[in-house]
This record gives structure tokens, sequence and C-alpha cells, in this order.
């Protein structure tokens, strides 16, 4: 079982995005069920200055990453075997239908951080990588991201082909999240590519 539902703002958001998750886990665990749970690299607050390994305490800034660093704590209390896979920010790339990111920075007029550095994970990767650790026998936390870790204004100008506005991020942001992801491809046989060379062939571009 992969369990990916959540909400990132609204009224419901508490209520779907840790609760639903702890009910997720407890059937997993009564059904006696394999169960992968998608988190977040922004359970960090990204002023470690270098990249987070599985080990490192969640130290969430925003609403959104306290909500995800409870619903891990939940999920690895109520179903011990369950596995947290923490991924950052997903990218359709060519063939694929474009993410909310990819189409923001199509907009000439949108502002894009340039201290906000994460590792974004081509969609295709990021749902092999689940299908294989599914079948596993890995508990607790993995890292499965992107191999290069960019901004959010360089992913956007990877997107559009184009140079975007730029802006430092307002107080309170997550800032450099990136992710180590050396146990996820110790374990792994599908490749976590880099989204330089997942985009630059077709900046620009998007869907089919």
């Amino acid at each position: 079982m992969i369990h990916t539902a959540y909400r990132q703002e609204g009224a419901d958001a508490w209520e779907t995005t840790v609760e639903g998750a702890e009910n997720v886990a407890r059937a997993a665990r009564d059904l006696g069920a394999r169960l992968l749970h998608l988190s977040t690299d922004v359970v960090f607050d990204g002023r470690k200055g270098s990249p987070y390994v599985e080990e490192d305490e969640p130290s969430p800034v925003t609403e959104y990453g306290r909500a995800k660093a409870e619903s891990e704590a939940r999920i690895r209390a109520v179903h011990p075997e369950a596995l947290v896979v923490r991924t950052s920010l997903i990218v359709g790339g060519p063939g694929h239908e474009p993410s909310k990111h990819e189409l923001a920075a199509l907009d000439p007029a949108k502002v894009f951080y340039e201290d906000e550095v994460r590792c974004p994970i081509q969609v295709g990767d990021l749902a092999d990588a689940l299908l294989e650790l599914v079948a596993l026998d890995v508990s607790g936390v993995v890292h499965v991201a992107g191999a290069d870790a960019l901004s959010r204004a360089d992913l956007a100008e990877l997107v559009a082909g184009r140079p975007v506005r730029r802006s430092p991020s307002p107080p309170g942001r997550p800032l450099d999240c990136s992710l180590d992801s050396s146990r996820a491809r110790a374990l792994l046989r599908s490749e976590l590519s880099g989204i330089r060379s997942v985009l630059r062939p077709s900046a620009g571009t998007l869907g089919p």
C-alpha cells in the first residue's frame, strides 16, 4: 500500500494529512499490509548547511511541514514496519503532464526564490522507486529525491528556457532542504535522475 494523500492548506489540512495518515497506518497494520507513506523535504527548516540524511531530526517551519512531520511520527508509532519516503519537488518532464512548478515557470510575472534549494525528482523516477521499495523489506525512513540540488529560480529557468524574476524568500520559509538519497540509491535498481538531464533537452516545452 502506497499512501500519498495530503492537503497542503485549508480547514481540513490537518485532518487529512495527519489523522488520515494515522488511520491508514492503523488499517495497514491490522491487515498485515506493507505500507509506504510519501512525505516531504520540508519537514526540515533548510538551515543545516548540508544535505539532510534520514537520521536528522525534523525541524519544520511551515504548517504543512509540521503536519507532515507529525504524520511521520504517528505512522511510525502505529506501524513500526512502515516505510516513510521523503521526496522533493515532483516534476513531470517530457512526455508527462506538467507539474504546478513547471506551469508556474511559464508565467513571466511570477517571482521565484533563489535561496530555496531542493532536489526535484521526475515523476516517473519516483513512481519506479516507490514500486521497488514497496516490494522490499525495508522500514524506517528513506530519502528519494533527484540527483541535482538547485533553487526554485534555477528550476524555473530550466523549465522556461529563459531568465526568470528572482528574489530571496521571505522570512519563515524553509531554505536549503537538499536530501541525501544515498540509502535509496543503494537499495534501488531504478535511476534517480538529476533534473537538469531530464529538462535540459527540451527546456521551454511541456507535456507529451
